[in-house]
């Protein structure tokens, strides 16, 4: 019997049930570590405002490093293994964080887990797409978000729960949980149709130079690449501004009233990503049931124009609206038509990249995210400190403005 469940336990699964599961788990634990990270970073470490600020900085910096050539081994020796490594050291990450509440540890975290994120970045769409085919693809997209929606809902209950006992305990015991959903991977993970470069023309830097410049040309050459290209730099100029300051917009210019008796902003800000994640999943189930065949549209051009510009609008009304619940119903407009977008997206993106290429492709694309957070996270950041918080929000809403344009002006191509 021992002999038969450790061949079953090494013996590959469906690609597509591996798919859900796989991403499901990792996000579930993956809430579970981060949800409150910032309060753990605050109450804990006790850093202050400018090393929060570094914290974030080393962790975009890290993955700008590292996008492309993580990208280049799932397109030169495995998507599976590029995966596998990337959970790891997520999982890694999290829990050394948690484990040593020092500004060094915590720095060092970002490093690492940072790393593991540029190794899954890209990989996973790379390799379910080759595994199922670019036909299939856009409704496995569409139900794993579903289902990585409802797993986040679980891991910040679960986040909000835990951290009742103490702030670490969520981050260290999701940390851990990831690395173990790391290792089931590596017994249980397919690889049937991706085809590694053989031994003898594996050049590595070699290999490294040419995939960039394939990733180059096909942005040069396919405008539905190259708008992403520029989308993504959009995204990641407006985007590290609002994911740094939109707690401190709702703690600083509104009193939370009492829940159970308690006004402890830890429990409140995991009622808040509850809400949001369960408004999301609800935003993305009905927009797979009333417009399915908006979503499953070979050139969604204007359906993804329309929900850049509803992140628009709730970004403002966050900066702008005097109601606390208000704002909060505006930025989860934000969250809900963010990930509605997304399987939208990645099956856009994916129909236009060669198969030998696509992880590359993708995690260019994740670097010109990386790029914009970099670039523009501080100065909106100093702007937030000079003129006020809403100031900041509302400059980085417009400077998110324009990927509604570059979506708009995209035209289908024979």
């Amino acid at each position: 019997m021992l002999i038969s469940l450790l061949r079953r336990a090494h013996r590959p699964a469906d690609a597509t049930r591996v798919y859900y599961v796989g991403n499901a788990l990792v996000d579930l634990f993956w809430v579970l570590s981060i949800t409150l990270n910032l309060v753990y970073q605050v109450t804990v470490v006790d850093l202050s405002p400018f090393e929060l600020v570094v914290v974030g900085t080393v962790l975009e910096a890290t993955c700008f490093l590292f996008e492309i050539p993580t990208g280049i081994v799932a397109d030169l020796y495995s998507r599976r293994l590029s995966i596998i490594i990337g959970v790891l050291l997520i999982g890694a990450g999290f829990t050394l964080q948690g484990a040593v509440p020092a500004l060094w540890a915590v720095l060092l975290a970002q490093v690492v887990w940072g790393i593991g994120y540029t190794f899954t970045s890209g990989a996973w769409q790379a390799w379910i797409t080759d595994e199922v085919g670019e036909e299939r693809v856009q409704h496995v997209f569409t139900r794993e978000q579903q289902l990585s929606l409802a797993a986040t809902f679980v891991g910040t209950a679960l986040a909000g729960v835990l951290g009742l006992v103490t702030v670490q305990l969520p981050m260290v015991l999701g940390g851990v949980a990831v690395m173990l959903v790391g290792i089931w991977l590596a017994l249980r993970m397919p690889e049937e149709h991706f085809h590694r470069t053989p031994p003898q023309e594996r050049e590595t830097f070699a290999h490294l130079a040419r995939s960039f410049k394939d990733g180059l040309a096909t942005a040069r050459t396919r405008p539905v690449v190259g708008s992403f290209f520029l989308v993504s730099l959009f995204v990641g100029l407006s985007s590290e501004a609002f994911d740094r300051l939109w707690t401190a917009r709702i703690l600083d210019d509104f009193a939370l009233p009492s829940l159970f008796g308690s006004r402890e902003p830890a429990l409140w800000f995991t009622v808040f990503a509850l809400i949001s994640a369960a408004l999301s999943l609800v935003a993305s189930l009905a927009a797979n049931r009333w417009a399915g065949r908006a979503l499953t549209n070979l050139h969604p051009n204007r359906l993804l124009a329309g929900l850049v510009l509803v992140q628009v609008v709730g970004v403002v009304g966050l900066a702008l609206l005097g109601n606390m619940w208000l704002a909060l119903g505006a930025m989860w407009a934000r969250a809900a038509a963010q990930k509605v977008a997304y399987p939208v997206q990645s099956a856009w993106l994916n129909r236009h990249v060669d198969s030998r290429s696509r992880a590359t492709v993708l995690s260019m694309n994740g670097q010109a995210d990386a790029i914009g957070q970099v670039v523009g996270g501080p100065p909106l950041g100093a702007l937030g400190s000079r003129a006020g918080i809403p100031v900041a929000l509302v400059v980085s809403a417009g400077v998110l403005a324009p990927a509604a344009a570059v979506y708009a002006r995209l035209r289908p191509q024979r």
